[in-house]
């Protein structure tokens, strides 16, 4: 906790800036990447978008109020900005987010970087089939392992809402793969 108040007043410093957004980068750009590829699912997207989210991060820091864990700060930027650039990736192509998203699937298949198999796939498809706010929850908690009170701080959602919302989405994960 200290390290991070200290990362924060260096991030503050015109002085330390520079080298604390360099730190910053060093601890999180690996965690943000596939936090965000969970939600874009395309390389090249995630890499824009968390670029994005650093460039944000680095205009805002002054904003920020300390109300929450850096990390979640960090990740509530970074999942706002992914849903951000799905929807107007979807707008762009004149298609509904789902179908955006469908897109993006069946792009995986082709995907050098996207190293996973067919269950892998088959399980991107299952989790696309879920509403928004589940298919956050399920990547956060199944493949970011990251506890509810840290998704609560990130969604801004009870702890309770995000457990309903886990044990629907995995409900419908096993649906969908039992009849797909």
């Amino acid at each position: 906790m200290q390290e991070e108040k200290d990362l924060i007043n260096a991030l503050l410093n015109p002085k330390t800036q520079n080298d604390a957004f360099r730190k910053l980068l060093q601890l999180y750009q690996r965690p943000l990447y596939n936090h965000i590829r969970n939600i874009v699912l395309d390389h090249d997207d995630t890499d824009d978008v968390l670029q994005n989210t650093f460039i944000k991060v680095y205009q805002n820091i002054k904003n920020f109020k300390g109300d929450s864990k850096l990390y979640s700060w960090l990740y509530r930027i970074a999942t706002n900005e992914s849903l951000t650039f799905l929807q107007q990736k979807a707008k762009k192509n004149g298609i509904s987010n789902e179908e955006q998203k469908q897109k993006l699937i069946n792009k995986l298949e082709s995907d050098v970087y996207f190293d996973g198999d067919e269950i892998k796939i088959k399980l991107q498809k299952a989790i696309a089939s879920l509403p928004e706010k589940q298919q956050l929850v399920f990547n956060m908690k199944y493949f970011e392992e990251l506890k509810y009170e840290e998704i609560s701080e990130i969604v801004n959602t009870s702890v309770g809402a995000l457990k309903a919302s886990y044990h629907l989405a995995v409900k419908k994960i096993e649906e969908f793969l039992k009849n797909n």
